[in-house]
């Protein structure tokens, strides 16, 4: 649904709230669903914000969703904002975190603060050279050791994310869960 600021806005139902003022993440003109379906998951599991900015080269209506297995995305805080301009305006006088392999700061020297916005950009072209001109002194880079071209970039988000989560204190009182019982068989491959 659109509301008065001109971006699509979803607000799905939660059972948990935030724990304090939530990291947002921002995707700009994502291209693969398999990428961002990703991110949305580690989202809900770092309790981040996710904003998609499109144009987008896939769909977002609940028929999709359901049919893509996406059962954490009634969990997810996402916002789908219909271009840059509209992202642009609910970014306000913020200044967000560029991810980039061209980024100055490497992503564990940043200042992280509570509520920053971090953005990535598309997995094809990046972000576009307008916005590391607007904020040159906030690109962050992810260190490259090997001979790849760049990191995925759901990896890329998970390695931000995550660091800057842990780096505000927001893991401060966590505990895991505990171990299933041996002859327990409700525990998940992925747990």
């Amino acid at each position: 649904m659109a509301d008065g600021g001109g971006f699509a806005l979803r607000t799905p139902r939660l059972r948990t709230p935030h724990r304090g003022n939530p990291m947002h993440l921002a995707l700009y003109h994502p291209q693969i669903p398999g990428n961002t379906g990703n991110i949305g998951r580690l989202c809900v599991g770092q309790d981040a914000e996710l904003h998609i900015i499109g144009p987008c080269a896939f769909d977002f209506s609940e028929k999709a969703l359901r049919r893509a297995g996406l059962d954490y995305w009634e969990h997810l805080r996402w916002h789908l904002y219909d271009d840059e301009h509209a992202f642009l305006s609910w970014l306000g006088s913020r200044t967000p975190w560029l991810i980039s392999k061209h980024g100055r700061t490497r992503f564990d020297a940043v200042p992280w603060q509570r509520d920053d916005v971090i953005v990535l950009g598309n997995e094809v072209r990046g972000l576009p050279t307008e916005w590391h001109a607007r904020w040159p002194e906030r690109g962050v880079h992810i260190p490259i050791l090997g001979p790849i071209r760049a990191y995925n970039l759901a990896n890329a988000a998970a390695m931000v994310l995550v660091h800057a989560n842990l780096a505000c204190g927001r893991f401060a009182g966590y505990h895991p869960p505990a171990l299933p019982d041996a002859g327990d068989n409700t525990g998940t491959a992925e747990g």
